[in-house]
């Protein structure tokens, strides 16, 4: 479909392309929610409970911004996944801990936390299905189907941190022999995404869910005494330093989004009956109408016709 030519109504985009900056900007989120997570539970001795409050608080104000926004803003985009993972660990670790900050034994442990997480994350695909939206997370444009993207990374995060943790703790492979497990598998992902065939959306999700434990283990480099094989920034400082990457890595994608706008989307309908479906943006009854500004024609009239991204990593215009 060509947005040139098709008369119908548009969406203005909400989600970005996935690329490798999505890739950066992602693991540096997550791993920045590690790093504070520690900050602010242990360093700062807010407390257990009391940081889930404020982090579930945090989430789910930017969340409310993110779904109510008009079209893509990256400040506020990755200020929700940062929300997620932040929110993710706590989640994973009272259900595998318990509500203390003891051992396993307070909680479900770290294997059946996973597989318990697991299946939901597989119930949610299921209801993501059975109600008509699109797989390809670069191509959502109803209100419903970002819903349950972010419900969909909310415990993919959370996911990860558990699966993490049972990795490094459960198996006997310490952080180290973790970091090296889930470097591999994330290799032999990029690997089958370039020289296979595999679904392309199976590829993203599993990418998306072991960055988390990469991010963490990465987050742990930074943060943990120099004796215990890290740089002994601590949490405050390390906190602080991935804060500023995430900073200007946004401030990047925001000004080459200025220079490159994402094309809109045409208006969604359901994918098994076609009907029409709420948009998530603002919508457009023609992308080259003078009232949207020229940014926005101007990635209309140069969007090329609409291939579904389905690989892990997409190169393109506009992230």
């Amino acid at each position: 479909m060509d947005l040139r030519d098709d008369p119908a109504h548009y969406v203005m985009r909400k989600l970005p392309h996935v690329t490798v900056l999505f890739w950066i900007l992602k693991i540096t989120a997550v791993t920045l929610g590690e790093t504070a997570g520690d900050l602010f539970g242990i360093t700062l001795r807010i407390g257990y409970v009391d940081t889930a409050f404020i982090f579930l608080a945090y989430f789910l104000i930017v969340l409310v911004v993110q779904v109510t926004a008009k079209r893509f803003y990256p400040a506020v985009f990755w200020a929700v996944v940062l929300g997620t993972s932040m929110v993710g660990t706590e989640i994973s670790d009272f259900l595998d801990r318990g509500p203390g900050s003891g051992s396993a034994e307070n909680g479900v442990g770290y294997g059946w936390g996973a597989v318990i997480l697991t299946s939901l994350l597989a119930v949610i695909f299921v209801v993501w299905w059975r109600t008509g939206q699109t797989y390809d997370v670069e191509r959502i444009s109803s209100r419903k189907g970002e819903i349950l993207y972010w419900l969909a990374i909310l415990v993919s995060n959370t996911l990860g941190t558990a699966s993490g943790d049972w990795l490094s703790q459960s198996t006997g492979l310490g952080f180290r022999g973790a970091f090296l497990v889930i470097a591999g598998v994330m290799v032999a992902i990029v690997v089958t995404r370039y020289l296979t065939r595999v679904n392309g959306m199976v590829l993203f999700w599993l990418a998306f869910i072991l960055t988390r434990p990469l991010g963490a283990a990465g987050g742990d480099s930074l943060v943990k005494p120099v004796n215990q094989g890290g740089l002994g920034w601590g949490t405050l400082w390390g906190s602080v330093a991935l804060f500023a990457l995430l900073v200007v890595l946004v401030i990047y994608q925001s000004c080459h989004i200025h220079r490159h706008p994402l094309e809109p989307l045409p208006s969604p309908v359901n994918r098994r009956s076609g009907a029409p479906q709420r948009p998530n943006g603002a919508v457009l009854a023609d992308p080259r109408s003078a009232d949207v500004g020229p940014h926005v024609r101007r990635a209309a009239h140069d969007a090329p016709t609409a291939v579904p991204a389905t690989l892990p990593v997409t190169p393109r215009r506009g992230n």
